[in-house]
Parts: C-alpha cells; sequence; structure tokens
C-alpha cells in the first residue's frame, strides 16, 4: 500500500465543507490524526482511539460512518427537506464529499497494520466498502420516510432539561404482535396514525382507562411499527408542557411526522399546564404543529382532578368551569377506553402468556393460582397477568 494513500485521503477530508459536522464525530477526528501523523508512536495512538470508537458502536467502521453521514444536520438535507431547488455546485460538492467518505469505509485493519509496520498484532475492526452517494441519494429520494439528523436512527425522543430532543437510548422494543386482547381499541390507534401518514385529517388521541392495560405500551409499539414510514415520537413529562410551543417549531419543517406523547396525564386545578394543551388540542398556531399529533395516556376519563369543594366553590359562574375542567378530555377528537379484562380475557392473556413462556402447567390449577395473584393485588389487568407468569418463569 502507498505510504502516501492516508495522507491524500487526510487532504480530501479538509477540503469537505457540506458534511463539516461528520468530521467532528470522535472516529473521524483520531482517523484524521492518524493519516496527519509521521511518528509510529503517534500513529498507534490515534488507531487505538479510533477503534475504540468503532467498538463502542458495533465493530463496523463502514457502519458508523454510514451512520454519521446520515445523521449529519448540514444545508443540503434542509434544502432538500423543504423541495428548494439545490444550485449545482453544492449538488457537485455533495458528491465528491460522499464520494470522500466513502473512502474511509473501504480502510481495513491490514491497510493501517501495514501502514504502521509494527510486528505485533494491533485491535482489528470489521468493515466493507460501501457507495454512500447511492445510499444517500435514496434516502433523500425518500426523506419524508427517513427523515435527517438525530431523528434518522431512532424511533423515541424525550425533552431534556436543557430543551434538547435527545433520543431515548433505551426505548422500549415493544411490537403490536405482543399483545394480547384489545385489539378493537389498539385498531383504533393504529387506523388514525395510519390517516396521519396519508396526510388524511388525524384526532389527537387520549387512551384512558384502568392502570396496567397497556395504554402506553400501545403509544410506543405504534412509533417502532411505523418507524420505517416516517413516525417519530417525543415524550414529554406533564410538567414540560409549557415547552410545547418550543418543540413544535423544532419539528415544524421536518418532513417526518411526529407523535407528541405525554403518559400519566392529570391536572390539579389551576395548573398552568391546562391552557397550554388546551391551545394545542383546539390548534393555536402557538401551540400546535401540521406535522405532529397528540397522543395522551391517562388513567382518568375526566384529566382534570376535582373535589367535592371544587363543585361547591366560590366562582359567580361555577358551571362554567366546571364543564371547562371536564370538557378538556372531549377536546381530543379520538378518545379509547381500557377497561379492564373481565375474568375471560384475564385468563386468556394468562393463557396466551404462559405458551409464550413454554410453561407446562395444568389448565385447571393455572386458572384458580392466576385469580388468586390478581386477588392479592386488588384487579385484574395485563400487566398483572404478565406479572403472575413472570412469577412461574
Amino acid at each position: 500500500m502507498e505510504k502516501s494513500r492516508f495522507k491524500k485521503l487526510y487532504l480530501r477530508l479538509m477540503a469537505i465543507s457540506v458534511f463539516r459536522g461528520v468530521l467532528k464525530k470522535p472516529l473521524l477526528t483520531h482517523l484524521m490524526e492518524y493519516a496527519n501523523s509521521i511518528e509510529t508512536d503517534e500513529k498507534i495512538k490515534a488507531y487505538s482511539h479510533m477503534v475504540a470508537e468503532i467498538y463502542e458502536s458495533g465493530s463496523s467502521l463502514d457502519n458508523y460512518v454510514r451512520r454519521a453521514v446520515f445523521e449529519d444536520e448540514n444545508v443540503y438535507v434542509k434544502l432538500r427537506a423543504k423541495r428548494i431547488t439545490v444550485d449545482e455546485k453544492l449538488e457537485r460538492a455533495v458528491e465528491a464529499e460522499l464520494e470522500t467518505l466513502s473512502m474511509i469505509t473501504a480502510l481495513s485493519s491490514k491497510d493501517f497494520t501495514a501502514d504502521i509496520g509494527v510486528d505485533f498484532p494491533l485491535p482489528e475492526f470489521n468493515s466493507r466498502a460501501i457507495d454512500l452517494r447511492e445510499l444517500y441519494n435514496a434516502r433523500i429520494e425518500n426523506i419524508d420516510k427517513y427523515g435527517y439528523g438525530i431523528f434518522s436512527s431512532s424511533p423515541m425522543f424525550r425533552l431534556s432539561d436543557s430543551m434538547e430532543i435527545e433520543p431515548i437510548v433505551s426505548a422500549d422494543k415493544i411490537s403490536m404482535e405482543k399483545f394480547i386482547g384489545y385489539k378493537a381499541e389498539r385498531q383504533k390507534i393504529i387506523d388514525n396514525t395510519e390517516a396521519f401518514i396519508q396526510g388524511r385529517p388525524a384526532a389527537n388521541a387520549l387512551l384512558c382507562g384502568d392502570a396496567g392495560t397497556g395504554k402506553s405500551s400501545t403509544v410506543k409499539a405504534i412509533a417502532n411499527e411505523f418507524f420505517n414510514r416516517g413516525i417519530r415520537l417525543i415524550e414529554l413529562r406533564k410538567n414540560q408542557l409549557s415547552c410545547l410551543p418550543y418543540v413544535m417549531g423544532k419539528i415544524s419543517d421536518n418532513p417526518l411526522k411526529f407523535i407528541i406523547f405525554i403518559d400519566d396525564l392529570s391536572f390539579n386545578q389551576n395548573d398552568d399546564n391546562f391552557s397550554m394543551l388546551k391551545a394545542a388540542l383546539e390548534g393555536s398556531a402557538s401551540a400546535k404543529s401540521d406535522n405532529a399529533v397528540i397522543y395522551a395516556t391517562s388513567n382518568r376519563r375526566h384529566i382534570i382532578k376535582e373535589s367535592f369543594q371544587d363543585r361547591e366553590g366560590s366562582d359567580i359562574h361555577r358551571n362554567d368551569t366546571i364543564q371547562e375542567t371536564l370538557s378538556l378530555s372531549e377536546r381530543f377528537g379520538l378518545t379509547v377506553l381500557f377497561s379492564k379484562p373481565d375474568k375471560k380475557l384475564y385468563l386468556e392473556i394468562v393463557h396466551e402468556l404462559a405458551e409464550r413462556g413454554n410453561i407446562k402447567y395444568d389448565m385447571e390449577k393455572l386458572d384458580i393460582e392466576a385469580e388468586a395473584f390478581a386477588l392479592r393485588r386488588g384487579y385484574r389487568s395485563a400487566r398483572c397477568a404478565e406479572q403472575f407468569i413472570n412469577s412461574l418463569l
């Protein structure tokens, strides 16, 4: 291998303008340090740091580079996402830079070992040459499904305390196939999401009902199910509802479609977050984006916690106040009730979970013990059934 190969690659990388953000990734930083090094000890140090980054992301150099390119938020991808015509010079720059980045994926452990020239084994990594130009162009043509930036690789996100939308690293990977029962209820959410994807009118949805019936899991399964069709989920805590206009502004120009997920929703009287959610549900321009719907879950049919004192109250127009608080749930275009399962459905869930867990058990005894387990907890639910099966496992 030519000794000048890495130096030539270094010079090409230095000339990158559009994908400048990719060069800030730790692996690329160490690669450039390596390519610009002369002394053997400097090369070994840069190489070991580079391989450590590869190992952190799954031992594959090409996968690291590909993900870095797809997640890069550059001027080109933003223009293409808005369907704005791109200057020819910018197009040529993108092609050339993708060719350069493709050259990195063609590097192997043997290339580095031969270049360094030591007589002891160096750490190795996996790699295969890929054409990033072809892959990138395919994603650009389907950008409303694949997205760009942080939204290109993960289905679920949260708003951090520092007001950053960040991927949920340990996101729930639950799929629709895992559920037992409540088919009619989940189908309503699926149909609404399907309409949302197709650009037809879609409703903000409230999934309400008893604890442990799979309301939150349903929303997360929806995000996983429709990930490849352009759906992303952003979870907000109730105390972050004041940030709703900020989040809507951040995603308003994005070609993807977003589910704003609010779990376990309930309000006390005079809660400031009440007004913000109400504005979003009523379509206020400041709190709503055309590419977003709100999916919320609650164990309460009426989201406002109300006491008898609230009903007595001192408000002159007390009835108007009561109607306003009780009608928040009615502002959701779609309300789906997840009631606690009756005995038949509860045991159906138990039987299916036992079969999936390959549990060999006398069915009559299984039913008796499952009922006793639910009785000790004071209620039947899908969660209770799962906990019972886990206790047997």
